[in-house]
């Protein structure tokens, strides 16, 4: 049986190699075979695409690779603060400065 042409792609974005998405798939295709009782019509090629993500899902989440990406940002967030500070007390400055400066002052 033929695999869809996105194969690559959705292999590529679950980290898995084309040959175990491909193998990926046909165990979809027996699923789907399985659940419908149907071959060809669109309630069977649905079922098989979903059960080919899910097992896509499995497969991806079963790596050990550690998810960095939320403590990335926390570091990103952490070292922009003092800029962000700096960023606060300039407009803060500028504010008192622009609100001062237009003033007359009277000498007593």
């Amino acid at each position: 049986m033929k695999t869809p042409k996105l194969l690559p792609w959705y292999a590529r974005k679950a980290g898995v190699s084309i040959e175990r998405a491909t193998v990926l798939w046909h165990k979809a295709v027996r699923e789907a075979t399985a659940q419908t009782g149907w071959v060809g019509n669109a309630e069977y090629w649905g079922e098989a695409m979903n059960s080919f993500l899910r097992l896509l899902g499995d497969e991806r989440d079963s790596f050990c690779s550690p998810r960095v990406t939320p403590f990335v940002r926390t570091q990103n967030r952490i070292w922009r603060l003092p800029l962000t500070a700096m960023e606060d007390v300039f407009s803060a400055f500028s504010a008192n400065w622009q609100r001062h400066s237009g003033t007359p002052r009277r000498v007593a």
